[in-house]
């Protein structure tokens, strides 16, 4: 049995622990604001870019001098999977439920006969993956810790991914992600970026509006495409910052309240050690006074 010394020692160091869990908890909370409005902010802009790609895909499906960012390889053999994920921890299943989605279809792919390359953005992802895809990982990026998500660091894995695409031969590009509903609930996202996955489609052909570009649509595709692919990155990684301040906020919260419950037992638990220490004292007392 523990001694009371031992018992309060404990019971100050679950204190000191809550007291943390809550200080994390409000600053998550001050930090989820912020982090909600930007990723609610960029989901209009990110959707309507997307769409006036999707319309300019349309009017050149077919021509011969279309982007390759357009339409691929024409090949489904080499992958490149972008996992984003956090730089820190002690924000729930956030990091895990992405690695978890990550390892299923990397294993998919594999066992169907594809090569598969992984690029880590944020550490958590990287250190996760490391030690069973480490010949996979052709590249990372983790300081996204040290700073507000900002639209440079999407551009850095836009350009990355876009020269990677072209100079090794990839044939599809995925983006994973969680995406953000609510402090409690996010989305494990799967994005397919490269090839554009055009819409052919007699509904989605009506509901588009009709436009005439100059200069023609080949070369406005050729410099809209990178910037969209660098766009839908950027909403990724707000989508991702939101979500793991809610998974901190809410992992916090839970770890203040079992702080709480913890504290509640080991003082039960003190009470009744010291209650039966001063009652051994007294049936010392009283036996010995009865032997004299």
């Amino acid at each position: 049995m523990a001694s009371l010394k031992d018992l309060k020692v404990r019971i100050g160091s679950v204190k000191n622990t809550q007291k943390i869990t809550k200080a994390m908890k409000m600053v998550a909370a001050s930090k989820l604001r912020r982090a909600r409005e930007a990723a609610e902010n960029a989901r209009p802009y990110a959707e309507r870019m997307e769409g006036m790609v999707q319309s300019l895909a349309q009017s050149v499906a077919g021509s011969d001098d279309a982007p390759l960012l357009m339409t691929g390889t024409g090949e489904n053999t080499r992958h490149l999977v972008i996992v984003a994920t956090a730089d820190r921890g002690l924000c729930g299943g956030f990091n895990a439920t992405i690695v978890r989605s990550t390892r299923q279809k990397v294993n998919e792919l594999l066992s169907e006969g594809k090569e598969v390359a992984i690029f880590c953005v944020g550490r958590k992802g990287y250190e996760a993956l490391v030690g069973e895809y480490k010949h996979l990982i052709v590249g990372k990026i983790t300081e996204l810790a040290k700073k507000t998500v900002g639209y440079d660091v999407a551009e850095r894995v836009a350009e990355q991914v876009v020269s990677m695409y072209e100079t090794e031969g990839y044939d599809v590009c995925w983006i994973v992600y969680n995406k953000f509903v609510s402090a409690i609930s996010q989305v494990t996202t799967w994005q397919q970026l490269i090839p554009l996955a055009v819409e052919d489609t007699a509904e989605a052909n009506s509901a588009s509006a009709q436009y005439e570009y100059e200069p023609d649509e080949e070369a406005i595709l050729a410099d809209v495409l990178p910037r969209n692919i660098a766009m839908q990155v950027f909403r990724a990684l707000l989508e991702n910052a939101a979500s793991e301040q809610g998974a901190r906020m809410s992992a916090m919260d839970n770890a203040t309240r079992n702080a709480g419950d913890m504290i509640k037992k080991l003082t039960l638990q003190y009470n009744r050690t010291r209650q039966a220490a001063i009652t051994k004292e007294l049936i010392e007392i009283i036996s010995g006074a009865e032997a004299v």
